[in-house]
């Protein structure tokens, strides 16, 4: 990848990693639109840090048009998972310069869930995936809040398709320079397996729970997918030792996930391919998990009634079974 990198997307990840790379010289164009591409396009990036606020300026575009895409660049796609097909479908066939489609870069997919990297090999050849932890959080257009540093995340990176092989280091070495803790994998679909069960948290917390009550929960779910991974043979990377240290960061509350944030900013949440995922492996394989159908039942009504995160209980049949793993 010896062109630009293209982010499409601007929110915690997309807009925290055009900052990043543009104080390391990674030469990167932010795809924006809405609030988000007024904001940076008048302010920059503002990152807020522990050690105090800082102000990026980045080149940011309302459009892959806009940003003229070329051969030797690559598409980071930076969008949440449940945005991630109409994004791709927006710019695969956008023309390059001097011939050919966007659809003939490398993509790098950055989502949470297991669908992202089939989404991008409808339409490109070259499809490295990337399985992200960061403690971000994004709530206003132009804003993150980075709470980790020197190391601002951990980056798990592999092929999600063949083409996609001669691309891995340039992508593990990109996202290393932008101060990720980042590291080839050879299995990238069994990684982000391993970060979904670690992602259910997500789409718990954002109802009414203590935190007793949330983590019951959460491991409910999380041995549910498991054994549906065990009995449909889908290899888990193992678990990570070690944790990503945050600091605090003046005048934020930590602590709260992505889903939390979605709810929060009144835009659409990634549940359909969190537990969703999960939902789509079973019914697939003739088989039923009714923990992850429940709330994902619970949480997309939620969502589509504009409900603020905490303003309702947890479907029943999870919290009968967190009420079950507290009395064990």
């Amino acid at each position: 990848m010896s062109g630009r990198r293209l982010i499409v997307g601007a929110g915690a990840l997309g807009a925290l990693l055009a900052a990043q790379w543009r104080a390391a010289g990674v030469p990167a164009v932010l795809v924006a639109r809405g609030a988000a591409l007024e904001v940076i396009r008048e302010r920059g990036v503002t990152v807020r840090r522990p050690h105090g606020d800082e102000t990026v300026v980045v080149d940011v575009v309302g459009s892959v048009d806009a940003a003229e895409p070329a051969e030797g660049d690559s598409v980071v796609l930076a969008v949440k998972a449940q945005d991630a097909e109409q994004a791709l479908a927006s710019l695969a066939w956008r023309p390059l310069a001097g011939g050919g489609a966007v659809a003939d870069l490398p993509v790098v997919t950055l989502q949470n869930g297991l669908s992202a990297e089939a989404v991008a090999s409808r339409r490109s050849a070259a499809v490295v995936g990337v399985s992200v932890g960061i403690a971000a959080s994004h709530l206003r257009p132009g804003e993150v809040v980075s709470p980790s540093w020197p190391t601002i995340g951990v980056a798990r990176v592999g092929a999600g398709t063949d083409a996609g092989e001669p691309f891995i280091e340039a992508a593990r070495e990109d996202l290393a320079r932008a101060g990720f803790a980042a590291s080839v994998v050879d299995d990238i679909a069994a990684t982000k397996r391993r970060k979904l069960l670690a992602n259910l948290r997500n789409v718990v917390e954002v109802f009414d729970v203590d935190a007793a009550e949330r983590d019951a929960a959460t491991d409910a779910l999380r041995r549910e997918a498991e054994a549906l991974f065990a009995r449909l043979d889908l290899a888990v990377a193992p678990a990570e030792q070690g944790f990503l240290p945050v600091e605090d960061v003046p005048g934020h509350v930590p602590g709260r996930l992505s889903t939390w944030q979605s709810l929060e900013r009144g835009t659409s949440v990634e549940s359909d391919y969190l537990v969703g995922d999960i939902v789509l492996l079973a019914r697939g394989s003739g088989r039923t998990v009714p923990l992850a159908e429940a709330i994902q039942h619970a949480l997309g009504i939620l969502a589509a009634r504009g409900d603020r995160p905490g303003s309702v209980p947890l479907p029943a049949e999870i919290a009968h079974a967190a009420r079950a793993g507290v009395a064990s």
